[in-house]
């Protein structure tokens, strides 16, 4: 078991997704930063699909109730290990009582906490992965226990790895969503050759942008959306749905982001700066 001591400000368990149900409107959720988590289960020798917890923000204090390894990796949150610092992508053998806690955001905005073997807390249609209308619940709160398999037989075969760090990139790829021939010559323009900053309304539902481009009249029907899908209200405000989003909308899908670019995303935080590519 792994216990809450302190819940930070928004800490969930997270895999990589709920599948087959969107026709039923139930998102994907899973972790909003593929890449980072794919490389910590690497690490661990764990399945691509083995649940993590995703730190937001302030990260959490937490105490090991039973032998496992243990690995880091996405934003920088100065974490300790027993009170000693330690480095994101690398293995450490955690022994009953240790205590793992953050202090400074440095960079980044997510970070992921993964355990040998993943953790094993309840599946809900398939997933691990916290959605409050389906789990019941949408963060982790002080005191609670998020459970996994006692791994001190474990032997890594890499206990650590350097990684070419994507947490100072600033463009986001992207293709052409269903809607992107709506676009006129002006809009195209005004996407394509400015910055754009991250407003400070985003989480694991939408990032929204604080700039606005041109305002249209385009009309569809209500249609399928995905992560990464960039919608653009009559107003002119650029939406980009991220994991927990929802699974239609009735605004033009202008772009689509790369998976890569959702990664770079979900680093992001009220303020930052990111801009388009066409590719």
């Amino acid at each position: 078991m792994l216990k809450i001591l302190k819940a930070g400000f928004y800490t969930t368990v997270q895999d990589s997704g709920r599948f087959h149900f969107r026709n039923k409107g139930v998102p994907v959720s899973g972790v909003m930063d593929e890449m980072t988590v794919f490389k910590v289960n690497s690490l661990l020798e764990n399945e691509v699909s083995a649940a993590v917890l995703e730190i937001t923000m302030t990260g959490p204090t937490l105490m090991f109730e039973e032998e496992t390894y243990m690995a880091l990796g996405g934003a920088e949150m100065s974490a300790t290990l027993n009170n000693l610092p330690i480095q994101n992508y690398k293995v450490y053998q955690i022994e009953v009582g240790d205590i793992l806690s953050f202090g400074r955001l440095d960079k980044g905005f997510r970070s992921y906490l993964g355990v040998r073997e993943g953790f094993t807390s309840k599946q809900i249609l398939g997933s691990r992965s916290f959605y409050k209308p389906i789990t019941k619940e949408n963060r982790l709160r002080d005191n609670d226990v998020v459970p996994f398999i006692d791994s001190k037989l474990f032997q890594p075969k890499i206990s650590e790895i350097k990684v070419d760090s994507f947490l100072d990139d600033n463009k986001l790829e992207v293709s052409k969503g269903p809607e992107f021939h709506l676009l006129s010559d002006r809009h195209l323009e005004e996407i394509f050759s400015k910055s754009f900053t991250i407003a400070h309304e985003n989480n694991r539902m939408a990032y929204q942008i604080k700039e606005t481009i041109s305002s249209h009249e385009m009309s569809m029907l209500t249609s399928a959306t995905l992560p990464g899908t960039v919608q653009l209200t009559p107003a002119g405000k650029l939406i980009v749905l991220m994991k927990d989003g929802q699974t239609t909308g009735g605004y033009p899908r202008v772009l689509q982001l790369t998976d890569k670019a959702i990664c770079i995303l979900a680093q992001k935080r009220g303020g930052d700066k990111v801009n388009f590519k066409l590719v």
